[in-house]
This record gives C-alpha cells, structure tokens and sequence, in this order.
C-alpha cells in the first residue's frame, strides 16, 4: 500500500492514542495463567498484539470481547493444553519471546513460527537461559524460529542478562512462574518494567533490589480488572512530528508515563523541547498522563549507553528529528537495530538519503549532521511499521509531497497511525 503525504503547516489539536503494545502483550499472558476472568481495557489494536490473543486462544484460553475491551478467562498455572497447531506469533518477537518462557513449563510440546521477517530474528537471548531452567528448544539453524520448545518441569535460577532486553527478561521470569523456588534476573541496565508491574498487580510475589528481580515461584496469580494506558511509543511519532513543524501544538490524551519509558521526554526536552504534562495519575500500577507539545527548535544530541537501551525503539523517528536540529544527532551502542523487524540502521539510513539528509552509519549507529533540509521523496517501509510511520513524520516537513511505499506495515502496531495522522495535520499545503 502507497501512501501520498504532503507537507503540513502544523501538527495541532488534541488526540487519543490506542493501548500500549508492551503491556497489552503481557497482560494478555498473564491473564491466560491467572485463576479467573480478567478484564483488559484498552487491549491495543496492533497486529502484533492480537498475534498474542491468538496463540493464547489455541492454547485454550476463552477469551471474549473485540476492538479494545476483552475478558481473559485465566485457566491457572496448570491450564493451558497443547494447541491442535502451531502457534503462529506473526510478525511479533513480543510474542515468542515472552510466550516462549510459559510453553517451556507446559507438559507438552509446542512449535511456534512467525512471518518471514520474524523468522530472520534470532532467538538464542532466550534459548540460553530457558536451557539453563531444563526446557529443551529446537530452532532453524540452531537460532532462528519455528522454535520447537519441549516443556516440562523447571528449575530456577540466577541468570544475569548479557544485554538489556525487557523482553529476555520477561521471558525468564515467565518461566520462573511456574519453577519452585527463587528465580533471579540480573539486568545490567534497567530495562522497562511493567512485567513486574503487572506481575505485582495480579498477586505475584516479586522484589527487585539495586537491579535484581527476585520471583518466588509458583503464585497464586488471580484475574482482575486492568486499563492499558496509550502507547508511549505511539505517541513519539506525533510528538516529533509537532517538534518538526512549526506552528504546531499537539495534546495527546491518557499516555503512559513509567520512568522506563519516559527517557524519550526527558531526552528531549534536554534538547530544548517544549514539552509539558499537567498532571499525573496511577492505573493498574502504570503512571498516566496527558502530553502538550510545541513547536521546538531543537539543539541536538548524542544517544548512548543506557540511554540507547531505554530508547530503541524512538530510534528511527530521532533520527529524523536529528536532521533538523542545530547541532545534529548521534546514537552508538545500538547494534541491537540491526535484528530489529529490518536492520533498522540500514534502513534509516536510505532513507534518510532519499531524502536529501546526509548521514553515516557505524556498526552499532549512525550519525546525522543538523540544520538539513527535506527534499520529497520516495521512502520504502521495508516491511517495517517503526520505519514506515518516521518517515510519514519526515514528510511533513518536506519541500513538496512525499510517497510511503509498504505504508501498510504500521498496521503491526498501530492500524489508526495514517487517520491520527491527517486528523492532527488538519492544515496541509
């Protein structure tokens, strides 16, 4: 699907954004093996998401509802049964990583696959440590999906995580559910939360202590009523987008505000960004609130270290924002994007080409100079919802109309991405 887009003269109004990916997965998981029916509000509208439902539902979990409202009738620990078929994660490494964790406790054996993209995505971050808790898993070429996960009964264990990924971590501590005894993750670099958050939520018994996560095994984990706040990383497209245009001043309603994901805000207003937050709340243990944007000239910056964790995925939008602000914008330490959905480096990169920016890439980043005009252009999604939707924002601020060839790939996480975009960009040129 093409998509034509011309440049805006502001990005303004008030908008509402649809229900975190990250914790719509996790509490779709949980619920399935909590006792008793949970309901989940806001569930997103993702594809990736409902990859999610879909495997739970094969493994024979009720759930009913549609659109954004679903009641999960959690069957336990002990009550999920062998799926008729192989599980199919879609596009989503959300989906067979955290899930993967689960399947290895069950007394059967499951084969779970993916698209063509997700079956380039490697999957030893996971494999290792469930080995280590006594789950025996086949993958193509020893790495790849379909993994093939014979379950059985699990150990726990101590397991220091070699990177940072939310998702590993979540993965082991799935697992930990359903072991006796203490199961421990070690992050090296805080990596969002809201696994524990939710864990917590539905009655788990989890401290975490100067970067340990200590679970106790085998909760009693019981359903209840959840709202799943808007997508923090939904957001960070309108977000720049407002930053981009001038004259623009945008409020997104109801976002989710834990201090995991939160870096992107403080990174830039440290970049002189006009951002404010009136007010804060709780819900279901997640931090909300409602985000004003404006307008901004922006000075640049450099995304690093623990900095790059908590960003990754705000990676591609950054990069166009980069080109527009005084002093530019430079991330290291971000090999991780090259075995994202594309190799995001690559991506970012040719595109940012097309359209008139300079920039050079590194094995684990990319540097953009500042001050750079955008020129229209042809960009390509590759297959990849976070490319396709940075560079909808980069057209926004291009010399005349711009086409997204592969538009349809925002449809994975965020299927309202090109209507939120036009209601917003209400004056175009």
């Amino acid at each position: 699907m093409e998509k034509k887009i011309s440049p805006a003269s502001s990005v303004s109004g008030a908008i509402t954004l649809p229900g975190d990916k990250s914790i719509s997965h996790r509490y779709a998981m949980i619920a399935s093996i909590a006792e008793g029916p949970t309901r989940i509000r806001n569930y997103s509208t993702g594809a990736d998401c409902h990859s999610t439902l879909g495997c739970m539902r094969a493994l024979g979990i009720e759930i009913e509802g549609q659109g954004t409202d679903f009641i999960v009738h959690g069957k336990g620990l002990n009550g999920l049964r062998q799926p008729a078929a192989d599980l199919d994660a879609g596009n989503s490494g959300s989906t067979i990583r955290m899930l993967s964790g689960i399947l290895a406790a069950q007394p059967f054996r499951t084969r779970i696959f993916g698209d063509e993209s997700l079956s380039r995505r490697p999957m030893q971050r996971i494999m290792t440590p469930l080995a280590q808790m006594g789950a025996q898993i086949h993958a193509h070429e020893g790495k790849f999906p379909p993994l093939e996960i014979e379950g059985g009964v699990l150990r726990p264990i101590r397991y220091d995580l070699p990177v940072p990924s939310a998702q590993v971590k979540t993965c082991v501590l799935f697992a930990g559910l359903f072991a006796e005894g203490e199961t421990v993750v070690v992050e090296p670099i805080r990596s969002r939360d809201h696994t524990e958050i939710a864990l917590r939520e539905f009655g788990a018994d989890l401290t975490v202590t100067r970067g340990e996560i200590t679970l106790q095994g085998r909760p009693l984990l019981t359903g209840r009523e959840v709202v799943v706040p808007s997508d923090i990383s939904s957001a960070a497209f309108f977000i720049a987008a407002a930053l981009l245009v001038p004259g623009s001043h945008l409020t997104i309603h109801g976002v989710g505000l834990n201090p995991t994901r939160s870096a992107l805000l403080d990174f830039l207003v440290g970049m002189g960004a006009k951002i404010r937050i009136p007010q804060l709340e709780s819900q279901s243990g997640e931090l909300i609130g409602d985000i004003v944007v404006e307008y901004s000239e922006l000075r640049g910056g450099t995304v690093s270290g623990a900095v790059t964790a908590a960003l990754i995925d705000e990676i591609p939008v950054l990069a166009v924002l980069g080109a527009a602000t005084r002093d530019g914008l430079t991330v290291r330490d971000a090999a991780e994007l090259r075995i994202k959905e594309t190799d995001r480096i690559r991506t970012i990169v040719e595109n940012l080409r097309r359209l008139g920016v300079d920039a050079e890439e590194f094995p684990d980043g990319l540097t953009i100079p500042g001050r750079q005009k955008f020129r229209a252009a042809e960009f390509d999604s590759f297959g990849d919802h976070r490319i396709a939707m940075a560079f909808a924002v980069a057209a926004l601020r291009a010399d005349g109309e711009s086409t997204i060839h592969g538009a349809d790939a925002a449809a994975v996480s965020f299927p309202e991405f090109w209507d939120t975009l036009g209601g917003a960009c209400f004056s175009l040129r």
